[in-house]
């Protein structure tokens, strides 16, 4: 009875292990299916205890349900256009510290840079495997909060990357193309600031004239910067890279903006002309009214009857009696 009483546990007990193992193996073999939304593509990697790492296949977007394998790490990265702004606004940009880039004009001045950069992730299965293999095992740090992620751990593991590889590549883009232009070209008050540097060192080149907006329009350079940008980003994103995982790309560049001491100079020098102008406007006039006078006068010593006519003319309605002297007086009825 013993002997059987104990063979009966330990019936139980293996068959309770089975039980378990089966249990475990169900939920394992469920969770080895997945799948992928219409804006996210995947690439999945053996992750069992006795497997390899390598990358078995490659997920397309929006697909059904399929089998990945027991243990398998499915790293899912974004499969639509995204993009990375650059931007001062609180909370509308990809830093949290809300950090423009700033970059040297040719003649030295430091210029705010804001724009968007536009892309997608090449999707296609190679380059996909590639990508992951060079970006998808490791980590990087996110600024928000410190925080390392992985490129495929959503929305802070995509920015983590974006701001760590290629945000540097944008910044040394910016920098070669606005070095190629004065201060006055991007931005047109710049020439104001300029102006009033030079006459301050040379108070005798002044001739009184304002300056009415400088020659060339600073439209037309802001889009010989954008268009530059955008053929040199693609090119210098693969050459950094190492091969073209970022496509479609196209940045937007939305404002420049000066450092506070220099905006504050062109605005002294906006109201300085605006009250330069102001008061030429008025010596132009004094110059008018004193030519007017001349003529008249002119014309009055050719013809002193229309001097008297004039100066009847000129008597206010409410005046009864006019005498100008010499017994000569003249009263309405």
């Amino acid at each position: 009875m013993r002997f059987r009483s104990w063979r009966s546990r330990a019936g139980i007990a293996v068959l309770a292990l089975l039980g378990i193992y089966l249990l475990v193996l169900g939920f394992s073999t469920l969770g080895s299916f997945d799948r992928t939304n219409g804006g996210e593509v995947a690439v999945v990697r053996n992750g069992g205890p006795l497997d390899n790492h390598r990358i078995r296949q490659v997920i397309a977007p929006a697909s059904g349900r399929v089998w990945v394998g027991l243990y398998s790490d499915v790293h899912k990265y974004p499969a639509q256009q995204r993009f990375y702004t650059i931007t001062a606004n609180e909370g509308q940009g990809d830093r949290p510290d809300h950090e423009v880039v700033r970059v040297p004009s040719k003649d030295g001045v430091e210029m705010g840079i804001e724009g968007t950069l536009y892309f997608s992730l090449n999707t296609d299965p190679d380059v996909l495997r590639t990508f992951d293999d060079k970006f998808g095992t490791r980590k990087f740090r996110l600024l928000s909060d410190g925080k390392q992620y992985a490129p495929y751990d959503g929305d802070n593991g995509w920015s983590a990357f974006l701001d760590t590889i290629i945000r540097p590549v944008i910044d040394n883009d910016l920098r070669e193309q606005i070095n190629t232009f004065d201060c006055a070209q991007l931005v047109s008050s710049c020439a104001l600031v300029q102006l009033g540097a030079n006459q301050a060192v040379n108070p005798d080149s002044v001739t009184g004239n304002t300056p009415t907006g400088p020659v060339e329009s600073s439209n037309g350079n802001i889009a010989a910067v954008q268009k530059a940008i955008n053929e040199s980003l693609a090119r210098d994103l693969e050459s950094t890279l190492g091969e073209a995982f970022l496509v479609d790309l196209k940045f937007n560049l939305v404002r420049i903006t000066l450092p506070a001491q220099v905006q504050e100079a062109v605005n002294k020098a906006q109201a300085a002309f605006a009250g330069v102008s102001e008061a030429q406007a008025r010596v132009a006039q004094a110059r008018a009214d004193a030519e007017a006078n001349k003529i008249h006068q002119s014309g009055y010593a050719a013809c002193p009857a229309c001097a008297a006519i004039d100066e009847l003319k000129a008597i206010p309605p409410n005046v009864t009696t006019f005498a100008p002297g010499a017994g000569f007086a003249i009263t309405s009825p």
